[in-house]
């Protein structure tokens, strides 16, 4: 249990540790932002316990440079390497919009999953984000035309889009139809009265991909964008019939993020037989007693770290407690 102010550097600490892991912030957020003010630079540095081995992970953030991550001091490429030796589950107040918000957050939420299972995605998830970036800076400088010598390299980021972004879509409703009945047994726990979760993967498009892209090549050209694809779909909750986005309410909104979260935490643990670490960011400070007891006793077994800024969770017993300060850990 991690105690200290708002502001004192709790969220800091688990950002910290999310990022040794997948290189990149829970936050959203720029690499810039995740230096210190008028600091050209940041070092992160974890130090972690499998079984009777000690592994080291450090990251060096730069502005101005990519990320250089070492694994035991071996330089590795990318969070393909570190997410094998280091997974996470993270709870933050901010899941709700996970819900409520933009599909784009919830498909992060599933390729996040898919990578902790299968760190090879990586690979395909960043392949995709740089297909649509190269495909949609071609179609801003065509501007709405299409001269005969720019036909073929179209051809080729078409083809490179609907091969990718198959992969993609059924990967993510693969881990669709796995997740959901752990996703389903948590939500029961947490609400109980809540009628039944369900959970679709709902793609974009049908049939082939690369006959919808191209049937859709005069409206991306009038539009400048790629307007069909994985980067499209939308993944649909519903709880007692009633969709989680737009007809529960906040708190039963936000038991079905705590429902997500557990899911994906425990499918990792079951599909790679290694349980991540489990770090909980004041989440349970706007739930009521009864949601809280719940998250409690759902909670699995392994390493967890809880922050608050104020008492302890109704139910929680840590085996330690230290306080934050100005960013310093007092034990």
């Amino acid at each position: 249990m991690i105690q200290g102010d708002n502001g004192a550097g709790k969220t800091s600490l688990l950002e910290a540790l999310t990022y040794c892991s997948v290189l990149k912030s829970f936050r959203g957020v720029q690499r810039e932002a995740l230096l210190r003010q008028e600091s050209p630079v940041a070092t992160l540095a974890c130090d972690l316990l499998q079984g009777d081995r000690r592994v080291e992970i450090a990251v060096r953030i730069e502005a101005a440079r990519r990320d250089q991550a070492t694994l035991n001091t071996q330089r590795v490429s990318g969070a393909k390497e570190l997410v094998e030796v280091l997974r996470t589950t993270l709870f933050t107040p901010d899941d709700l919009d996970l819900v409520k918000g933009s599909p784009a957050g919830r498909r992060d939420l599933l390729d996040d999953a898919i990578l902790a299972t299968s760190p090879r995605m990586a690979a395909e998830r960043a392949g995709l984000e740089r297909i649509l970036r190269q495909r949609n800076a071609l179609l801003r400088q065509l501007n709405g035309r299409l001269p005969a010598e720019a036909v073929l390299t179209l051809d080729v980021w078409d083809e490179r889009l609907a091969t990718t972004g198959e992969r993609v879509a059924r990967s993510r409703e693969e881990l669709v139809r796995a997740l959901a009945p752990y996703a389903s047994a948590a939500w029961s726990t947490l609400a109980p009265r809540g009628g039944q979760f369900e959970m679709r993967y709902a793609r974009s498009f049908s049939g082939s991909l690369a006959d919808v892209i191209a049937a859709q090549r005069h409206e991306d050209l009038r539009r400048q964008m790629t307007t069909v694809g994985p980067q499209r779909d939308e993944l649909e909750i519903s709880a007692g019939g009633l969709d989680a986005r737009t007809r529960l309410s906040q708190g039963r909104q936000r038991c079905v993020a705590l429902a997500m979260r557990l899911g994906i935490h425990r499918y990792v643990s079951a599909v790679t037989g290694s349980v991540p670490v489990l770090l909980l960011d004041d989440a349970f400070s706007e739930l009521d007693d009864h949601t809280a007891r719940a998250l409690v006793s759902e909670l699995p077994a392994g390493q967890a770290l809880l922050t608050t800024a104020g008492d302890l969770p109704p139910g929680a017993s840590p085996d330690l407690v230290v306080r934050i300060e100005n960013g310093v850990i007092l034990t």
